[in-house]
């Protein structure tokens, strides 16, 4: 990784604050008056942080080719923005933005002429952005950095939880209470007092949309995950996992005639690469379902393409490897994706939404509710152990390449002793170890 985590939390900072202030600086020019447009009560703006953090996490080796830089800052901004509308929608309610009067939205969260903002932003921060304000953070002695960054950090998350619990509380007065505000019942009735119908009052100043609509009362569920809903997608992940795991299975016997594992966990035949690629398309495209093929094969060429970019570059960050290298096809980029692949994802998308969830949401929703929900959490379960053991045995066979040593903890034996070399070689053959 090309930034330390010192300098990512001071970038997260500086681009939260300068997102604030264009939005505040913009709101005012628009309402002719001073008006506080972010989230928290603090001048800070956490999307833009993040935004700057993921640009400068996933693009630094693209400044070599602009033109893919503006496209990835293109997607991953746009990629966040509709992340955090969705979040903000489901917390609390209520749309926070509206882009349905522009040319080309999407679900009203993300339109072109914001998208191409975040493609500039993209170029900014590491063209010239990082260099300038990582040099002014240079400038202030270590010690007294982390100080700043522990108090800084530290009061933003006190204001996110003022904020959240603020609007909970007008939310739960206004309807049926849900799950996550019964959660966080308790600290909503702590900060029931002056500093809680303040935020209330700033924020429905700045978003004036989000007061007022009582909420219908939610039926109880009578067929076991109904809708696209936590459960549905749990199983969706599942087994899109195990159908991607056989699928590059049988493609890498039917092209280069070797039965080889392309498993990403150590227990079990599941791709979790294509377990969650089949989530995101779900999530994103299977309500325009109705549309024609053309345009889920270019959503899906487009958001296939960049996923499959951003899990390549975390697993290099995460454990210092890559588990696929496209140098030797034409049109690839940087070895990490291609452009015959990203049809691929094209295809998959079409037959995906056309034809397999369809099927699939048929037969899960065909489950009793109560056995349904217990098999969920098996199955969550035995995931999240399994990703976890994967990424322990994979970071101790990473280690192991640079010191063959034996491990000295109880941890590494274990790891040593259940995942030797052999082992993870046979799971993961094309995994290859880079600096």
């Amino acid at each position: 990784m090309e930034y330390t985590v010192y300098q990512l939390l001071w970038l997260f900072l500086i681009y939260s604050f300068l997102g604030w202030l264009g939005e505040t600086a913009l709101a005012a020019l628009r309402k002719r008056r001073l008006l506080n447009r972010g989230f928290l009560s603090t001048p800070f703006s956490p999307v833009y942080g993040l935004g700057g953090v993921l640009f400068s996490v996933f693009l630094p080796e693209l400044r070599s080719a602009p033109l893919f830089l503006f496209l990835g800052g293109v997607i991953l901004g746009t990629g966040l923005e509709l992340l955090t509308g969705v979040v903000l929608e489901k917390l609390t309610g209520e749309k926070w933005w509206d882009y349905s009067d522009r040319k080309y939205h999407f679900n009203s969260y993300i339109c072109p002429h914001y998208a191409l903002i975040w493609g500039l932003c993209a170029l900014g921060c590491l063209f010239v952005g990082n260099r300038f304000f990582l040099f002014l953070v240079g400038l202030i002695p270590r010690g007294g950095g982390r100080v700043i960054l522990l108090v800084v950090c530290a009061v933003q998350i006190l204001d996110v939880l003022a904020s959240f619990a603020a609007l909970l509380q007008f939310q739960t007065s206004q309807r049926e209470p849900s799950e996550l505000s019964r959660l966080l019942r308790a600290l909503t009735l702590r900060l029931d007092n002056a500093v809680t119908r303040y935020v209330q009052r700033r924020v429905f100043r700045a978003y004036p949309t989000l007061e007022g609509r009582p909420r219908p009362r939610r039926e109880r569920a009578t067929v076991f995950a109904q809708g696209c809903g936590f459960y549905k997608l749990v199983w969706l992940f599942f087994l899109a996992a195990l159908i991607g795991d056989l699928v590059e299975t049988l493609f890498c016997r039917a092209t280069a005639g070797v039965w080889m594992s392309r498993s990403s966990l150590v227990w079990g035949p599941f791709s979790i690469v294509w377990g969650f690629g089949a989530v995101l398309l779900t999530v994103l495209l299977y309500r325009y379902r109705d549309r024609r093929d053309g345009y889920l094969f270019l959503m899906g060429t487009l958001a296939g393409g960049a996923y499959e970019y951003m899990c390549s570059v975390a697993s290099e960050i995460a454990f210092g490897s890559v588990f696929w290298d496209y140098s030797h096809l034409p049109f690839n980029l940087g070895g990490r994706i291609n452009l015959l692949y990203c049809f691929f994802w094209g295809i998959a998308t079409v037959v995906w939404i056309k034809y397999c969830y369809p099927l699939l949401s048929r037969w899960i929703e065909k489950l009793p509710l109560r056995p349904g929900k217990i098999l969920t959490w098996i199955m969550v379960i035995f995931m999240v152990v399994n990703m976890a053991v994967s990424a322990l045995a994979l970071g101790r066979f990473a280690q192991r390449q640079g010191d063959p040593a034996p491990a000295q903890d109880t941890l590494g034996q274990f790891l040593d002793e259940r995942f030797p070399d052999g082992r993870m070689e046979r799971i993961y053959p094309n995994i290859q170890f880079v600096d």
